[in-house]
């Protein structure tokens, strides 16, 4: 069998990326890659520039993956950005687009977060099998997070102050029925968890929602060392330091357990947080880590917290934690109670209470956590290894193409090309 010819776009790619939503893209795109097929991605570098990213240095450009990374460059990086985000459409970009996919007239069009790429407006480029991924609400929120005033969740719609308060220009193309055309161009779209699909029906969206989660190629997690290098137990926490992932709120719980609270990652919250850590001497702030890193400390960690006060999409710390082994206690919010409460693997909190409960929980009840802590690789080899999602992509792809009538592209999809590829040597 032929390879597919698989065309991504996506606002942010590594290098020029803040993280999140572009390392699943990266990771489906690799995956794709590892299984025989024909993988580009397109990106604005022009967005990730004028949002504050800094230049990746020159050895982070090849990633040597297979994967063809296209960055898209405008003489005025500036205007381009806002063009896309005002009109909805690729104004500088618009031919180069054009052009990138008629020259690989793609089997399937791919379209993640399109808002800067190319806005909805991209959506009817191209032939093909056409999806769109919702790794954020944008799709029915301007600020795409479902953070209204950038202090509270959203449950009605209040855009035009909304986007004021995150000083972000009104989009008044969101009124003109510009998302619903394009999105009838769109042969399937997806959905990171139930809770999004639900959240997605409720803010306005009419079409039908396909959920298929996020994934992460297995480890030998038997053979992954634990963190030692803290003399203390400690609970973690992975992520940006953003105000809306909730961090915060587990400073005053960490007065009343055994143990340290130990910080990776960074972000324009970082300051903020640290002023209101300052002097507490279990909060140790470490900074961003590299993947290898990362897993040694969560299989050292006593639990996973993960308390966001947004609406997430789906949370890919926890099956990163899952993968480990190690369970979460998360707050009782968006994803992930769907999570948790489908693999048994972690606790849930709503109160500083519970959340406190909780973490006293892990450490008194060591019979509880073994428990838990099986359930979460369990979990994890049962719904999120790469393989078993990477089945599900196949049959979901498959029956959008029977119902476009592309039959060819159906069979192919069927005998599983997302499962094996065209050579299953390179998935091993």
């Amino acid at each position: 069998m032929t390879p597919l010819r698989i065309l991504m776009f996506t606002t942010f790619y590594p290098p020029y990326s803040f993280g999140g939503d572009a390392v699943g893209v990266q990771r489906m795109a690799r995956a794709l890659v590892e299984r025989g097929h024909q993988v580009a991605v397109v990106h604005d570098e022009d967005a990730y520039l004028t949002l504050g990213g800094k230049p990746p240095a020159e050895t982070a450009l090849d990633a040597g993956d297979g994967v063809s990374r296209i960055g898209l460059r405008a003489g005025n990086g500036l205007l381009s950005t806002m063009l896309v985000q005002q009109t909805g459409r690729p104004v500088l970009h618009a031919r180069r687009i054009r052009q990138i996919v008629d020259q690989m007239q793609p089997d399937i069009t791919w379209y993640n977060n399109a808002s800067l790429v190319g806005g909805p407006g991209i959506m009817d480029y191209g032939a093909g099998l056409k999806l769109f991924e919702a790794h954020e609400h944008w799709l029915v929120c301007p600020s795409h997070v479902l953070w209204r005033y950038n202090r509270e969740l959203c449950d009605g719609r209040e855009c035009l102050r909304c986007v004021v308060s995150f000083k972000r220009p009104p989009q008044l193309w969101r009124y003109t029925g510009l998302m619903d055309r394009k999105l009838e161009e769109v042969d399937m779209i997806v959905a990171k968890s139930e809770f999004s699909r639900a959240k997605h029906r409720e803010f306005g969206l009419k079409q039908d929602m396909t959920v298929l989660p996020y994934f992460l190629p297995d480890i030998d997690h038997e053979a992954v060392p634990p963190f030692t290098g803290h003399p203390r137990p400690y609970f973690l926490f992975v992520g940006r330091l953003e105000k809306i992932k909730g961090l915060q709120d587990v400073f005053p719980a960490m007065d009343k357990v055994d143990a340290d609270l130990l910080i990776l990652g960074d972000g324009d919250y970082a300051a903020e947080l640290k002023r209101l850590a300052a002097g507490h001497p279990k909060i140790k702030f470490l900074g961003r880590m590299s993947p290898d890193e990362l897993t040694a400390y969560y299989k050292g960690a006593q639990g996973l917290i993960v308390p966001s006060v947004c609406y997430e999409t789906f949370g890919i710390i926890l099956i990163e934690s899952f993968r480990l082994g190690t369970p979460v206690i998360a707050r009782r919010l968006g994803p992930f109670p769907e999570i948790v409460e489908t693999s048994g693997a972690g606790l849930l909190f709503e109160t500083e209470g519970e959340l406190v409960q909780a973490m006293r929980s892990f450490q008194s009840d060591p019979g509880l956590r073994d428990r838990l802590s099986r359930a979460a690789r369990r979990g994890f080899e049962e719904r999120w290894r790469e393989d078993v999602v990477m089945a599900a992509w196949g049959r979901a792809l498959a029956r959008a193409a029977r119902r476009k009538g592309d039959r060819v592209l159906a069979e192919r999809l069927e005998d599983g090309l997302f499962e094996d590829g065209i050579k299953p040597q390179a998935a091993q």
